[in-house]
């Protein structure tokens, strides 16, 4: 395939044309954006190699410091670990050297079927020792050689296979998106670590059996931790939270803000339905239609955890994972126990621009009900507490330990 400075030009021109007409930056921060492309124009245009003209375009589109904002190939396969492995990270002093711990892995992900667990350091991916900020990334539909330290402190070689991505304009793995446990006693424990599927008709579905066990316990830890967000099968979880129709929040795009808006006005979801059939009439009524539109529970009544209920969170938790802790913060339906969430609230989506390149830019910011901007925030947790290296290496959770603490004195 030819690839000249003409395309290179043409899909810049997309690229630029796109930001314009569609980027939302809810912070309306002062980006100059036309001075931005002028001053890495020629860099990108004369750019050698394709490798070298995703990566000087991507630089572009990051100066615009909005979440679900990025360029890529749709073969490019070197995906972050927590899309790729369904893992995350978290930098650590392991000795004298500052190494990546792996934090979150998640149940049915590659990463834990090749036994990885919390507290083991990622020492070499590929043959190249790896120590931040560098980050971790794995190629998909492949396998990459890694070195790590066990919790034994022993080195073990793996071969970590991630399989292709079931769709190339939002390459991810999916680990088990919903299991349930029993912690302690009378306490359930619900584990989500994805919202799959744009309405999670698949989703809502698993969240109703674990919610079928947990009525069997009169207190709930909900484990958000390292949920990379997704579509709004969050809805569900948070129609659990409450026994009542509560507005949740509402998305806003770019048009809607300039032209103003009343909120109340806005269209209104509240229903995940019960089959697969009926996202048909989903999208007669909200696919041409502008998509500010307001999210509200669907009152499925009380719960016998009701009252009882901890949230746990972390840095990883993002997107839609952050709209149910902000609403059950602000409507005090839960304790949040853990770490400050990502921040990334933004509602993005893929555009093509040519030559099997996407962009993937941010078009609708979330709002809470009270009118409160997460993006960039993140929700803070009523209890602050770290996962340390230390506690880790010997298995321990101190962030599941406090929550359990917790929801025990509710």
């Amino acid at each position: 395939m030819s690839f000249n400075r003409q395309d290179r030009e043409k899909i810049l021109d997309k690229v630029v044309r796109l930001v314009e007409k569609k980027h939302f930056d809810p912070s309306l921060n002062g980006v100059n954006w036309e001075a931005l492309v002028e001053g890495r124009r020629y860099r990108i245009l004369d750019s050698a190699g394709q490798e070298n003209f995703e990566r000087e375009v991507h630089g572009l589109v990051s100066e615009l410091k909005t979440s679900h904002t990025g360029f890529f190939h749709q073969s490019s396969r070197s995906i972050p670990a927590r899309h790729a492995i369904n893992a995350t990270f978290q930098r650590a002093s392991v000795g004298d050297t500052e190494k990546w711990i792996f934090q979150d892995v998640h149940e049915g992900g590659p990463a834990q079927a090749a036994g990885l667990q919390p507290g083991d350091v990622l020492l070499r991916v590929s043959g190249r020792d790896l120590v931040p900020p560098g980050a971790p990334v794995f190629k998909m539909g492949d396998r990459t050689e890694i070195v790590v330290l066990k919790r034994d402190s022993k080195e073990v070689a793996l071969s970590l296979y991630v399989p292709p991505p079931r769709s190339k304009k939002r390459p991810i793995s999916q680990p088990r998106p919903v299991s349930f446990s029993a912690v302690s006693g009378r306490i359930g424990l619900l584990k989500i670590t994805m919202f799959p599927g744009l309405i999670g008709v698949d989703l809502a579905r698993a969240i109703d059996d674990a919610v079928e066990q947990a009525r069997q316990f009169d207190g709930l830890i909900v484990d958000l931790r390292g949920n990379t967000g997704g579509g709004v099968g969050g809805l569900r979880l948070m129609s659990y939270l409450t026994p009542d129709k509560v507005p949740v929040g509402f998305s806003l795009t770019r048009r809607r803000l300039v032209r103003g808006y009343d909120r109340q006005r806005l269209p209104r979801f509240g229903r995940i339905p019960s089959r697969k059939a009926k996202l048909i009439w989903l999208a007669l009524r909200y696919g041409f239609i502008d998509k500010s539109i307001v999210m509200v529970t669907e009152g499925l009544g009380p719960q016998p955890f009701h009252g009882r209920v901890v949230l746990l969170v972390n840095q990883h938790s993002a997107s839609a994972a952050e709209i149910v802790a902000g609403f059950a913060a602000e409507n005090r339906l839960a304790k949040i126990v853990g770490t400050r969430t990502a921040g990334r609230l933004l509602s993005g989506s893929a555009f093509k621009v040519g030559q099997g390149y996407i962009l993937g830019l941010p078009v609708a910011n979330y709002l809470t009900w009270q009118g409160a901007v997460l993006e960039g925030k993140g929700v803070t947790p009523d209890e602050e507490i770290q996962l340390s290296y230390e506690a880790l290496r010997v298995g321990r959770d101190t962030q599941m330990e406090r929550a359990l603490e917790v929801v025990q004195g509710l």
